[in-house]
């Protein structure tokens, strides 16, 4: 995996500026511009095929972690694009201008896709082992809120580690050359570490809900509605072929990733993801994670948590 460094960023966020000052977000309604992840939304749309005959052309951007995705979707340069509940709530309560307007949800997160990992040589075998020990992730993201419940299920307090906000290519350097302790990231990140003798010491499995969100710019949502949940629609119809062809899926994956084909194909067949509506029970769902990221000061605005959430433009009969 290639180091992304600071320049690298410096660059994304100066190109992002620059787009969004030349074109205010849904500002084009033949255009839906769509961000994406590592192995996220544009892998499964286009193995899945969801977008042929799609009556308005997808410009796609992508991005090494959910907070980088969410910076541009709040500053206007991207419409709509998928992340975690964690790093939504965070960017929702910083202020950002977006609203969550379709959920996905994953019933069972596997084991090994989100996990925060030491080195082969560390001595450390549980969290407790790691006080001020220096703790890399990126601010806000699904990592660093795996560290903050990890922390609270073992009664040990915020501050017990030291947190070093990092992309995940700068992370991966920094694990690698031993400038850190631990990382907590995600798949696919987590896999080449795993092959070079990374160990687990706390699985995302039993900590952290897997929901994950669409999330759009506001003035995206006002001139792109139609456009939006028709996306959506055709992300169920791509998340609903995934599931029953972790195959063909994988083979698109490893392409874009770069993953082995075998670890691509395990990924696609453990980590199936539903697109469900948002209901009244979800957003209380979601009010742990936002209790959870106060209790641990991370974040402090008090945004009402409903009124991040848009549940116009999908629900459980377009699911269908």
């Amino acid at each position: 995996m290639k180091r992304v460094g600071k320049a690298f960023f410096g660059a994304l966020a100066a190109l992002l500026a620059l787009t969004a000052c030349g074109r205010d977000a849904g500002g084009d309604t033949t255009v839906l511009h769509v961000g994406s992840q590592r192995g996220g939304t544009r892998a499964v749309l286009l193995a899945s095929g969801a977008l042929e005959g799609a009556p308005y052309t997808v410009e796609w951007s992508e991005f090494p972690a959910a907070q980088h995705l969410l910076e541009a979707i709040g500053g206007g340069a991207v419409d709509v694009g998928v992340v975690g509940d964690a790093p939504f709530i965070f960017a929702y309560q910083s202020g950002s201008r977006i609203k969550a307007v379709g959920a996905q949800f994953v019933e069972e997160r596997p084991v090994g896709a989100l996990a925060l990992i030491v080195p082969k040589a560390s001595a450390a075998r549980s969290i407790a082992d790691l006080k001020g020990r220096k703790i890399a992730t990126t601010r806000g993201s699904v990592g660093h809120y795996l560290v903050i419940r990890a922390l609270q299920q073992a009664k040990l307090p915020p501050d017990w580690v030291n947190f070093v906000f990092l992309s995940p290519g700068d992370a991966k350097a920094a694990f690698s050359s031993g400038a850190i302790d631990g990382w907590a990231t995600w798949a696919p990140y987590l896999l080449p570490a795993f092959k070079e003798g990374a160990r687990t010491i706390v699985d995302g499995h039993d900590l952290v809900k897997g929901y994950g969100f669409d999330v759009a710019n506001e003035a995206a949502i006002r001139a792109k509605p139609a456009i939006l949940a028709d996306f959506l629609k055709r992300e169920a119809k791509a998340l609903a072929w995934a599931r029953a062809n972790p195959g063909p899926y994988g083979v698109v994956l490893a392409r874009e990733t770069g993953l082995p084909i075998e670890i691509a194909r395990d990924y696609a067949i453990k980590n199936g993801r539903t697109l469900v509506p948002i209901d009244d029970a979800l957003i209380e769902e979601q009010r742990q994670v936002l209790d959870d990221f106060h209790a641990a000061g991370a974040v402090r605005g008090d945004r009402a948590l409903a009124d991040g959430f848009d549940r116009s433009l999908f629900s459980e009969k377009v699911a269908n």
